[in-house]
């Protein structure tokens, strides 16, 4: 291997080289495994290919098949905590489902809550006390939770009508010592929580180490995989040129630098783009904008590919993140005033700055709304890559059509054939999220996930939930769709079309300047609401441009959000419907925020475009209960999408598409 390293000119020696793979195998395979070894050798030949191949294979066979908690493993995991606890003179500790960056998705290093409790849904909460422990999750993941935590040593708490604070309110002991890592905190996020233990006389402890790290003896490493240039002709605006808007908007407020703590920020900001995390093109790390236009950049030099640091330019200097405090310290010391995002912004930081002598501003990350607000190319990108997706989306519905009634599709055999599908796309990447496919009473379970043991065939007469997304270099997408299984019964159409009347409600909105998610997501619900229904999630979520599937800081949902939508933003639209233990309904496609021509002595508005193409399933469409402009409106989108996607498809293919898309009254 040593001879190969030199022969190839790499950087590294044998010990930085299995530093190296270690991170590699922390990392998410993808659909690209071997782009890791460009960092090693720019153009490594096959002998070193095959020695690097088989050192990832060594050091991967170390790691446990499986890190979610499991059978006894749950009791284990969490009896070792508890003397951890003692250890630290702690009476009770909180695990959250986040790592130092506060992302959506973790890597297997910081996902703790899974290793400790078999939970393995997006977000939630456990808090660990020395006689009794809760987990507690929102509304996606009520049945989700029952199935992968033992309700023996945890109790089952609903985030948001059965708060943490409240729980600990009454079984913390008085006077207790509340143990949380400050690395997995925002300053806003421990407010009632801090409130809690003090009206019990008791206080929340910030711990040098984390109590699950000392106990998880076969902690992954932190992940590594290649940070590459996100090219201009996919970006549309060149890296130095949002440096210098953020300066200067730094400069307009009188601030002399901020800490960028959101990946997907500091991926936006310097065109480039990573692997760090599954699902989403992510580098972690941090980042320091200051008001000249500078970045100082903190994260792994070893995942920098050939080609990087050119590209970053001067204005960018580089440092491993073990540096990143010490410049907070220095930034102290200078006494400058730093901003940082109040909603993201780890404990830790906000402390460093603070006891080093900087003034702190607590408010939005600089990058967030630029970033949401997607640039000419950038929509463009995207208008492409959903009629690449939706090519892939329409083969895969013409393919169930045909398979689904001989009985021999299942959940995870229609994930692999849509798999295969995405995959023929130009510029496809990876998924955007690990696509839900749920079978009958499966699809009722918001974000379930099928595996080997809960795989479910599709049923005539039962409904098939599909909820799935793609990741290609010129966009992201996310598209969901309600399958019938042979004839649906009366209430499932009626179900499904009041759905759908709220998507289309929502989808064909005009509104005013200044009008936010949560002032439109009524539109969505109001059809469910005369018959007294809902759905207990959000109506809609940011989309980056191949980022963050989820992605801020607008949204649609009933939770006040003050972010107005603007040109250029992306978000879904995705009402639905739950019927717990019979069938799950939602109907999803992404619209992007356009200017409206302003009418004749009226206010400036804005509308939705609509970006998804794929057909709805008319099958269970009740046009009975449907206005005429309900109808024009499908009818029309059935249309746009047959026009868009007949000249990309094989002939089978685009004569199943004319049959779906025929209008709903014919």
């Amino acid at each position: 291997m040593a001879a190969l390293l030199k022969l190839s000119g790499s950087r590294l020696d044998i010990n930085k080289l299995r530093h190296l793979v270690a991170g590699v195998v922390s990392a998410p395979r993808g659909e690209r495994p071997k782009d890791w070894m460009t960092l090693v050798a720019a153009s490594p030949d096959q002998a070193l290919e095959r020695q690097l191949a088989a050192l990832e294979e060594e050091i991967a066979a170390g790691r446990p098949v499986e890190l979610a908690a499991r059978g006894s493993d749950r009791g284990l995991r969490l009896a070792a905590l508890r003397k951890e606890l003692v250890r630290q003179n702690l009476d009770g500790f909180l695990v959250p489902r986040a790592d130092e960056f506060q992302g959506e998705y973790v890597p297997p290093r910081a996902d703790r809550l899974a290793w400790l409790t078999g939970f393995t849904g997006s977000a939630g909460l456990a808090l660990a006390l020395a006689d009794r422990a809760a987990v507690f999750i929102d509304g996606r993941y009520t049945l989700q939770v029952r199935d992968e935590v033992d309700g023996a040593l945890y109790e089952y708490r609903h985030i948001t009508d059965e708060p943490a604070e409240a729980w600990l309110g009454q079984h913390f002991p008085a006077g207790g010592r509340l143990g949380y890592d400050p690395w997995l905190h925002t300053a806003d996020g421990l407010v009632a929580i801090r409130e809690a233990a003090e009206r019990r006389g008791g206080q929340l402890v910030a711990c040098e180490r984390n109590p699950v790290d000392a106990v998880w003896s076969d902690q992954p490493a932190p992940p590594i995989a290649p940070v590459v240039i996100h090219p201009i002709q996919y970006s549309g605006r060149e890296a130095a040129d949002k440096r210098a808007a953020i300066g200067a908007e730094l400069e307009r407020a009188e601030i002399d630098a901020a800490v960028i703590s959101q990946p997907a920020s500091i991926a936006w900001l310097l065109n480039v783009r990573g692997a760090d995390v599954p699902r989403t093109p992510l580098p972690l790390g941090f980042a320091l904008a200051h008001r000249d236009g500078t970045v100082e950049l903190f994260m792994e030099p070893l995942k920098l590919a050939p080609g990087l640091e050119a590209h970053l330019g001067n204005g960018v200097s580089v440092s491993p993140p073990s540096e990143f405090g010490r410049a907070l310290e220095r930034l102290g010391s200078e006494h400058r005033r730093v901003l940082i995002d109040r909603s993201s912004g780890a404990l830790w930081i906000v402390e460093k700055l603070k006891t080093s002598g900087a003034s702190l501003a607590m408010g939005e990350d600089p990058c967030a709304l630029p970033k949401a607000c997607k640039n000419e190319t950038e929509l463009a990108g995207m208008r492409n890559a959903h009629r690449r997706d939706g090519v892939a989306v329409t083969r895969f519905l013409a393919w169930l059509d045909i398979n689904a009634a001989k009985g021999e599709v299942d959940e995870l055999i229609a994930v692999e054939k849509l798999a295969q599908f995405r995959r023929m796309g130009e510029l496809f990447r990876d998924f955007s999220f690990d696509t839900i496919s749920g079978a009958g009473p499966n699809g009722a379970i918001v974000h379930y996930r099928s595996s080997p043991r809960t795989n479910r065939k599709l049923q005539i007469g039962e409904l098939f939930l599909l909820d799935s997304g793609a990741q290609y270099l010129d966009g992201t997408t996310d598209i969901t769709r309600t399958i019938a299984i042979g004839l649906p019964t009366p209430e499932m159409r009626d179900r499904f079309t009041r759905v759908l009347k709220g998507h289309i409600a929502l989808g064909a909105a005009k509104f005013p300047r200044g009008t936010s998610g949560s002032q439109l997501d009524a539109l969505a619900r109001r059809a469910l609401w005369e018959v007294g229904l809902d759905y207990d999630h959000g109506t809609g979520h940011g989309v980056g441009s191949y980022l963050a599937v989820h992605e801020g800081p607008h949204r649609i949902s009933k939770v006040p959000n003050r972010v107005a939508l603007l040109p250029g933003m992306i978000v879904s639209n995705e009402p639905g419907y739950y019927k717990t233990g019979a069938y799950g309904i939602r109907v999803e496609n992404l619209v992007a925020v356009q200017a409206e021509p302003a009418p004749e002595g009226g206010l400036p508005m804005l509308s939705f475009e609509t970006l998804t193409m794929a057909p709805i399933d008319r099958r269970l469409v009740d046009t009975k209960i449907m206005t005429a402009d309900e109808i024009a409106w499908l009818d029309a989108y059935h249309q746009r999408v047959r026009e868009s996607l007949t000249p990309l498809l094989d002939a089978p293919t685009a004569t199943w598409l004319a049959q779906a898309t025929r209008p709903v009254g014919a």
